[in-house]
């Protein structure tokens, strides 16, 4: 027998915890349905930087801020830019700046404590949704179990299952290709471990660079970039680590030894992600009894820090409307209101500093505008 749920969200990422989290804050119950099997079998992603405007807006919503500044990761703020040659061209303590970083895995588990044991049903992988009018929604999963819905709301990613029923867009690819690693013991490296410093740094060079964070275990965790064909990592076999890494290093021969360190004494494995994104501005008229949260809605390149904090703002708005209004309809048509043009903003925003980070002049450009943000507003 199919059950009915008033309230389903696909999956279990920031913004569907972060709306479930609220409602269950003001009595609304809700049933998630999530792919994973169970909280922990797979990391969820390194550093996030937690936003004033946005993703620290969602954590008072939910009730959790004071939890989440106990979490931050205490001098993960620092910013650094260096060249190939590895010379530090600028360095910023970050204090004092407002956006302080956060394991992803804590953020997440801060959000699954925060909830009932049995409000997420692990290990369910949604294979289809349909309209039953009404803005009723039947939703089938891989085992062939069903169940129905008055409010059906896809925080479920890229290559959501829930979009279609609002929109005919999918992710494209933007011309920029990660291979994510991880050096694991950075004090085994301090030449390099001092170079990068205690939190974020970028070092761009000939249309490539490599983007580190400092994880709260002391790790590094490395993105080298490269602008590139859509099927440039296909030629790569990353099961084979030691070829994957002779690979990406052809790329930085003239690159200083310490930043070298980054790919070449990385642990296995290394994990290849093209960067894909929804059309800037994408949008979808109101359908009834169903909408997106984060990257199902929205999904953006990573190059403004904005996807992790706007999916928390998208899921504190949408439970925050669904409180103030009785009527499901009024509630989603006040939630996309806002949605809509905050995105394209921040979407735009993103492929701007895309460009600006693997274009000509990439270094000084980058410099040039982190510099801008510190200059005083007249």
């Amino acid at each position: 027998m199919s059950e009915h749920h008033p309230i389903a969200v696909i999956g279990a990422g920031l913004s569907g915890l972060v709306l479930a989290r609220v409602l269950h804050a003001h009595g609304i119950a809700t049933a998630i349905y999530e792919l994973d099997a169970s909280p922990d079998v797979r990391n969820q992603g390194g550093m996030l930087d937690i936003h004033v405007e946005s993703g620290q807006v969602a954590l008072h919503a939910a009730g959790l801020f004071d939890e989440f500044t106990a979490l931050v990761h205490q001098g993960g703020e620092e910013m650094r830019i260096i060249d190939k040659r590895g010379t530090v061209r600028m360095a910023e303590s970050g204090e004092g700046g407002g956006r302080p970083e956060i394991d992803r895995n804590d953020l997440r588990r801060l959000l699954l404590n925060s909830l009932p044991d049995n409000i997420i049903r692990w290990g369910a992988k949604v294979t289809a949704a349909r309209a039953l009018g009404d803005g009723r929604h039947e939703v089938t999963l891989a085992d062939g179990a069903t169940f129905t819905t008055d409010l059906l709301i896809g925080a479920d990613g890229a290559w959501s299952r829930i979009r279609p029923l609002l929109s005919s867009a999918t992710p494209n690819y933007t011309g920029v290709s990660f291979i994510e690693c991880d050096l694991p013991d950075a004090t085994g490296h301090p030449a390099t471990a001092e170079l990068v410093g205690g939190g974020m740094m970028f070092a761009l060079a000939d249309h490539k660079g490599l983007l580190t964070h400092r994880e709260t275990d002391g790790s590094v965790h490395t993105y080298a970039a490269f602008a590139a064909a859509a099927d440039w990592l296909d030629s790569i076999d990353f099961t084979d680590t030691a070829a994957a890494k002779a690979a990406a290093l052809q790329h930085f021969q003239d690159w200083d030894d310490r930043l070298r360190a980054l790919i070449g004494d990385a642990a296995a494995p290394l994990v290849p992600r093209r960067i894909n994104a929804l059309p800037i501005g994408h949008r979808w008229d109101r359908v009834p009894g169903v909408t997106l949260l984060g990257d199902a809605a929205h999904l953006m390149s990573p190059f403004a820090g904005e996807g992790a904090n706007l999916a928390m703002l998208d899921g504190a708005e949408l439970a925050t409307a669904l409180v103030t209004h009785t009527d499901i309809e009024r509630a989603l048509h006040a939630y996309e209101a806002a949605l809509f043009p905050r995105s394209a903003e921040l979407a735009a925003g993103s492929a701007e500093n895309q460009a600006l980070m693997f274009g000509p002049d990439s270094l000084e450009k980058l410099i040039a505008q982190m510099a801008s943000y510190r200059e005083p507003v007249a």
